[in-house]
């Protein structure tokens, strides 16, 4: 099995929890073959070259990021993905029911590759891209892209100065959703297309997702003041927020988004200047060491 290890993930972390689970993997007699990779093209370039040559399975140690390097490899084909979740942001591992410690991730990995087992889920596909988690674009992924320049500061602090920086600008955007066909051009602060529930480390913006229904949930939230949306974002811990007069629910398996100027985000990672269009392909995803206890689906293959 090939193994993609994160250099950065968890500011370090994937590192120090690597060995652990590479000795779990070992010791359940399986042969974990780490992949060199330091960039994330490399990472899924490799990875897809070691399904090629035959690979059972591939493990990202790491978080959302390194998952979705994974997911470029495995989606589409029967080879399993195996997360062992150790990143700032575990969002798909959380969402899958995969324990969250890393130890017990790797024996939950093991175990159900030894016996050849696999929970069988969803898969977003955007501009050729695979994902699994939540495709963003408006507000979020205006902050996301003015982080991603910004020298100073350093860390989440970044993030901080960016948010504060897109509410003083903050304005609807207008936007052509269209779900299965049918399109209508809306104001709206931010749309969230949803595979599973959570992104950005925790937060249940799609909260009815579910990964194994064929459908995408949906959440658009509407032309709203810098007051309300600070206001509301905190109800995304909870899935709160799509109480709130300003946000719709959808559900759709083929969304299409139109805005001039705003980028797509998904798991975390960009993904194309919109217009885009997004697919729902179902049973796309083989996950081992996820517990069909915590979520939402039961399909084990």
């Amino acid at each position: 099995m090939t193994v993609i290890i994160s250099p950065v993930a968890g500011r370090g972390r994937a590192r120090a929890v690597a060995a652990s689970a590479l000795d779990v993997l070992r010791d359940a007699g399986l042969t974990p073959r780490v992949l060199g990779a330091l960039t994330r093209p490399d990472a899924e370039r490799q990875a897809t070259e070691a399904i090629r040559d035959g690979a059972a399975a591939v493990v990202a140690v790491g978080g959302d990021g390194v998952a979705h390097a994974g997911l470029q490899a495995v989606a589409g084909t029967a080879t399993p993905l195996a997360l062992i979740p150790a990143g700032t942001g575990n969002d798909l591992a959380f969402a899958l029911g995969v324990p969250i410690d890393p130890t017990a991730a790797a024996r939950a990995a093991a175990a159900d590759l030894r016996a050849g087992r696999a929970r069988t889920v969803d898969a977003g596909r955007t501009a050729g891209r695979w994902w699994a988690t939540v495709l963003a674009c408006g507000f979020d992924s205006a902050v996301t892209d003015r982080a991603n320049r910004l020298r100073w500061p350093k860390g989440r602090r970044r993030y901080d100065v960016a948010v504060l920086a897109e509410l003083a600008r903050l304005r609807p955007y207008e936007v052509t959703l269209t779900l299965d066909g049918v399109a209508r051009t809306l104001p709206a602060t931010m749309v969230a297309v949803g595979n599973t529930a959570w992104y950005g480390g925790g937060l249940m913006v799609c909260p009815a997702a579910d990964p194994a229904d064929g459908l995408f949930d949906v959440t658009v939230v509407g032309a709203t003041s810098r007051l309300e949306l600070i206001r509301t974002k905190p109800r995304l811990a909870d899935g709160t927020h799509v109480a709130h007069p300003a946000v719709t629910v959808h559900r759709a398996a083929r969304v299409d988004l139109s805005c001039a100027g705003v980028t797509a985000y998904a798991d975390g990672e960009p993904v194309a200047q919109l217009p885009v269009r997004s697919e729902c392909v179902s049973g796309a995803l083989r996950v081992a060491g996820a517990n069909p206890a915590s979520c939402r689906f039961d399909q084990v293959t």
